[in-house]
C-alpha cells in the first residue's frame, strides 16, 4: 500500500492542476446539485417493524383519510388567562376569538378549519378550529346526549368529555389544535412567522399564549459559527505547530474545500432519502476535525522528509506512502464503525451514520490527492511566513540532534522505566470519572426535554399544568375486530373496559371506527407523563393484555402513540447495543491486525477504547445529566441514540490515534530497535503531532457545545471529552506502559497466522527498499 499511496502523493504533486481541476470540478457539481435537487430535513425516529409502528401501520390502512401524525404539519395554541380570571371572561373570550380570526386567516391552515363555527353546518363546525370554553360547552352537551340515548352513566360521560375537552377544569389553560395543508416540505419561515403572528395577537390582549407542534418548531440556527470557532483554534494550534502561517493554513484550506463537498454531497441527498435535520451538522462536525487531523499528519511527515531530501516531489510522496497508509487505515476505522450502523436497523441512525462517513472518506482522498497537489502549487513557499521563536522550535522538532532532550522524550522515558505507574494511574483516573454513568437516563429529543425558554416547551408546561401529566403523552389502542367472535362494537367496549382496568390509566374512549366498523381507536390518557418510566410500563402491561382478549373474544390490538414510539426506538437501541459492538470491535481488530500484524496490540487498543468511552459516559451524564459545575441550565436525560453512536464514531477516533501513534513505533521495532527503544523513538516522534491533532479535534468538537440542539450540544461535549481522555490519557500514558512492560511479546503473531495476513506495509518498509534499489541502480548506471 506505502508503494501504491507513494506513486499517487508523487503524481498529485507533480500534476497539480489536473488534480486541483478535478476537485474543483467535484465541487462545482456538488454546489449545483445541492442547489437544485435538495429537500427538506424530517426528524422522525420510527424504526419499521416494532410494535408500535405495527399498530401505525394498520391505523394507516384501516384510516386512510387520516392524517399521518408522523408527517403532517399542526400547532398547537396553548393559552392561559391572566392571574385572576378564566378563560371564560368576555374579555378572555373575546381575544381568543380575535386569535382564531388571525389563525383561520393564514394559508396553508385547512380548509375544514377555517370556517367559522358560528355560520358552519354541524358537521362543518366539527371540523372548524372553535374557542377552548365554548368548544368545552359543546362538548359536555354532547357527550351527556350520546350517554342518554345509549343509557350509559352521566358521570362516565362527563370523565369522557373532560378527557377530551380543550379547557382545564379550573377554566384557566385552553388549547387550540390547528391542521395545516401539505407536510414537512411545504414548512417553512413564512409559515413559522405567521403561526406567531397569530399568537401574538392573543398576546397583545393580555393572554399568555405559547405554540408547539410540527408546524411551529423553530428554525435551526444557520451553521458557521461553531465550525469557525472550531477553526480559529485550529489554526492556532497549526501555526505553533508547524511555526508558518502557509504551513498552518494548509490543512484547514484542504479541510474547508473537503466539508464544502461534503456538505453539499448530503445536501443533495436530502431531495432522495428522509434525512433529520442533525444530521448534516452532526456529519461536519465528525468531517471537519478529521479532515484537518489527516492533512496535519501528512503535511508534518512531509516537514520531516525535506530534512531527508531535497526534491520536493519526492518528499511528498514519501508523505502519502507512510503517513497516508496510517491515514487510509485510521479513516477506515472510523468509517467502519460510522456504517456498521445500519446493524442497528434504525434508518434514522444508519444515514446519519452514512452521511458522517461520507464525510469521512471526502477528508481522507483530499489528503491522499488535493494536499500534495497543493503543496505543489506553493513550492518552496509552503513553509513561508514563518513566526519567529515558534518556527525554530518547530525545525528543532525535527532534529533529534538539536540540544537537550525534548518534553515527550523525557516524558515516555519516564514511563518506560516505571510502567506500573502510569498504568495503574491511568486506569484508576478513568475508572473514577466512569461512575457517575450507573445513572445513565435516555430519551428522545421532545418538548418534554426542550429548553425551558423555548415556546414548545412552555406550552408542554402549561398543559401539564392545566390538564395534568397523561394529557401530553396519550396513547392510542388500534383495534382490530375483523376476526371477533362478537360483534364489533362489543368487542371495542370490552377492550375499552379491560384498558381502564389498570391503575394507571386515566380515561379510555372509543374516539374513531372506520367506514367498515370492524377497527375502532382507543384513545389512552394515562395518569403519567410521556418521559415517566411509568407509562412506558404501562405500554408493556396494556400489550401484555392483548393475548387475554384475542384468545376470549378474537379481538387483538397494537398500543402506539408518540410515546410508545419511542419507548420501542429506545428498546430496540438497547437490543442492538451488544451486536453493533460485535461487529464493530470484529471488523476493527481484523483492520488493526493487519496494520500492527500483532495479536496484543490491537487487544490492548481495544480495551483501552472502553476505558476511555465509559470515562466519556460518566462526564457526559455528570454534565448533562445531573448538571455537575451547572454548565448546563436544563438538565435532561441524554438522547437514547446518543450511546450508540459515540460508540461508533469514539472507536474510529481512538483507532486514529492508536494507528499514528504506535505505527511509528512499529515502524522502529521493524527497523531494527528494541521493543522499548521503539516504543520510545515512536513516541517522540509522534507525540507532537498527535497532541496537535488532538488538540485539534478538542476545540472542533468542543465549539458545537454552543449549537443550541440538544443533541448537538452534547455530543459534540462528549466526542471533546472521548479525544481528550483517550489521546491524552489513554493512548499517551496506558498504551506506551502496556507495551513497555509487554516488550518483545507486544509484536508477538502466531507464525501459521504471520504466513496467511496480507503485508499491507503501513510502516513503508517495502516503499524504503524500493527507493533504495532504485537510487543503487542510478548510482550504479551513473558510474557505468
Amino acid at each position: 500500500m506505502a508503494t501504491y499511496l507513494y506513486r499517487i502523493g508523487k503524481f498529485a504533486y507533480r500534476r497539480k492542476g489536473a488534480v486541483l481541476s478535478v476537485w474543483l470540478i467535484i465541487l462545482v457539481l456538488m454546489g449545483v446539485g445541492a442547489a437544485t435537487l435538495s429537500g427538506p430535513t424530517k426528524d422522525s425516529f420510527s424504526i419499521p417493524g416494532t410494535p408500535a409502528q405495527q399498530a401505525q401501520d394498520l391505523m394507516a390502512e384501516r384510516f386512510p383519510d387520516a392524517p399521518n401524525p408522523m408527517d403532517s404539519l399542526s400547532a398547537r395554541y396553548v393559552v392561559q388567562a391572566p392571574a385572576g380570571t378564566t378563560l371564560a371572561d368576555p374579555a378572555n373570550v373575546k381575544a381568543m376569538d380575535d386569535m382564531l380570526a388571525s389563525i383561520r386567516g393564514i394559508d396553508k391552515v385547512a380548509d375544514s378549519a377555517k370556517v367559522d363555527p358560528a355560520t358552519a353546518t354541524p358537521e362543518q363546525a366539527a371540523k372548524a378550529l372553535v374557542n377552548p370554553v365554548t368548544g368545552n360547552d359543546s362538548m359536555v352537551a354532547m357527550f351527556k346526549e350520546k350517554a342518554a340515548a345509549a343509557g350509559t352513566s352521566e358521570t362516565r360521560a362527563v370523565d369522557d368529555a373532560r378527557a377530551l375537552s380543550p379547557l382545564s377544569a379550573d377554566g384557566t389553560v385552553g388549547y387550540v389544535e390547528v391542521p395545516f395543508s401539505g407536510d414537512f416540505a411545504d414548512l417553512d419561515q413564512a409559515l413559522r412567522d405567521s403561526i406567531n403572528s397569530a399568537a401574538d395577537v392573543g398576546r397583545a390582549e393580555g393572554l399568555n399564549v405559547q405554540v408547539s407542534g410540527s408546524a411551529a418548531q423553530e428554525a435551526e440556527m444557520p451553521g458557521g459559527v461553531t465550525e469557525l470557532i472550531g477553526i480559529a483554534v485550529a489554526a492556532v494550534v497549526l501555526a505553533i505547530t508547524f511555526g508558518s502561517l502557509v504551513a498552518a493554513g494548509l490543512p484547514l484550506l484542504t479541510a474547508i474545500i473537503g466539508i464544502a463537498i461534503g456538505s453539499l454531497g448530503i445536501t443533495v441527498a436530502t431531495g432522495f432519502m428522509d434525512l433529520s435535520s442533525m444530521t448534516p451538522t452532526l456529519a461536519i462536525m465528525i468531517g471537519l476535525a478529521v479532515a484537518i487531523d489527516y492533512s496535519l499528519f501528512i503535511m508534518s511527515r512531509f516537514r520531516h522528509e525535506l530534512t531527508l531530501t531535497d526534491n520536493r516531489a519526492e518528499a511528498a510522496g514519501r508523505a502519502v506512502g507512510t503517513a497516508g497508509s496510517a491515514v487510509v487505515f485510521a479513516g477506515l476505522t472510523v468509517i467502519i464503525a460510522l456504517v456498521a450502523l445500519r446493524v442497528v436497523g434504525i434508518p434514522f441512525l444508519s444515514d446519519m451514520g452514512a452521511a458522517a462517513a461520507f464525510t469521512v472518506l471526502i477528508a481522507v482522498l483530499i489528503a491522499l490527492t488535493l494536499l500534495p497537489a497543493i503543496l505543489g502549487m506553493f513550492g518552496r513557499k509552503a513553509f513561508a511566513g514563518k513566526i519567529p521563536f515558534l518556527s525554530k522550535r518547530a525545525e528543532e522538532s525535527e532534529n533529534d540532534d538539536s540540544g537537550k532532550p525534548k518534553l515527550a522524550l523525557r516524558f515516555i522515558t519516564a514511563v518506560v522505566r516505571r510502567p506500573l505507574v502510569p498504568l495503574i494511574g491511568g486506569v484508576v483516573l478513568l475508572g473514577a470519572l466512569a461512575l457517575p454513568a450507573t445513572g445513565l437516563s435516555l430519551a428522545l429529543p421532545s418538548e418534554a426535554t426542550g429548553d425551558p425558554a423555548t415556546s414548545a416547551r412552555q406550552a408542554y408546561d402549561l398543559i401539564d399544568e392545566g390538564f395534568g401529566d397523561g394529557r401530553n403523552g396519550p396513547l392510542i389502542a388500534v383495534v382490530d375486530a375483523k376476526d371477533a367472535s362478537v360483534p364489533a362494537g362489543e368487542a371495542f367496549a370490552e377492550v375499552v373496559s379491560t384498558i381502564s382496568s389498570f391503575g394507571d390509566v386515566q380515561n379510555a374512549q372509543v374516539v374513531g371506527v372506520n367506514e367498515a366498523g370492524n377497527t375502532a381507536q382507543v384513545l389512552i390518557t394515562p395518569k403519567s407523563g410521556p418521559t415517566d418510566p411509568a407509562t412506558m410500563d404501562l405500554v408493556g402491561s396494556l400489550r401484555g393484555a392483548e393475548a387475554g382478549l384475542n384468545d376470549s373474544i378474537g379481538v387483538s390490538y397494537g398500543i402506539t402513540g408518540q410515546t410508545a414510539l419511542e419507548g420501542d426506538v429506545s428498546d430496540t437501541l438497547k437490543d442492538a447495543l451488544v451486536p453493533y459492538l460485535a461487529v464493530v470491535v470484529g471488523l476493527a481488530f481484523i483492520l488493526l491486525l493487519l496494520v500492527f500484524r500483532s495479536i496484543l496490540v490491537p487487544l490492548t487498543a481495544t480495551l483501552g477504547f472502553l476505558l476511555s468511552v465509559l470515562a466519556t459516559f460518566g462526564a457526559t451524564v455528570a454534565i448533562f445529566q445531573h448538571g455537575w459545575l451547572g454548565i448546563i441550565s436544563n438538565p435532561q436525560p441524554l438522547v437514547s441514540f446518543m450511546p450508540i453512536f459515540l460508540i461508533g464514531v469514539v472507536f474510529g477516533l481512538a483507532m486514529d490515534y492508536q494507528v499514528f501513534l504506535v505505527t511509528r513505533m512499529r515502524e522502529e521495532y521493524v527497523h531494527g530497535a528494541s521493543a522499548k527503544e521503539a516504543v520510545t523513538i515512536g513516541f517522540n516522534h509522534g507525540a507532537r503531532v498527535v497532541s496537535a491533532a488532538a488538540v485539534i479535534m478538542i476545540s472542533v468538537f468542543g465549539a458545537f457545545i454552543a449549537e443550541p440542539n440538544s443533541f448537538i450540544k452534547s455530543i459534540g461535549f462528549a466526542l471533546a471529552a472521548a479525544v481528550f481522555f483517550d489521546a491524552f490519557i489513554v493512548r499517551m500514558v496506558i498504551i506506551p506502559s502496556v507495551m513497555a512492560l509487554l516488550g518483545d511479546k507486544a509484536w508477538w503473531l502466531p507464525k501459521w497466522l504471520d504466513k496467511i495476513l496480507p503485508n499491507v506495509d503501513i510502516e513503508g518498509e517495502k516503499l524504503s527498499k524500493a527507493l533504495r534499489d532504485e537510487k543503487e541502480a542510478e548510482l550504479q548506471s551513473a558510474s557505468a
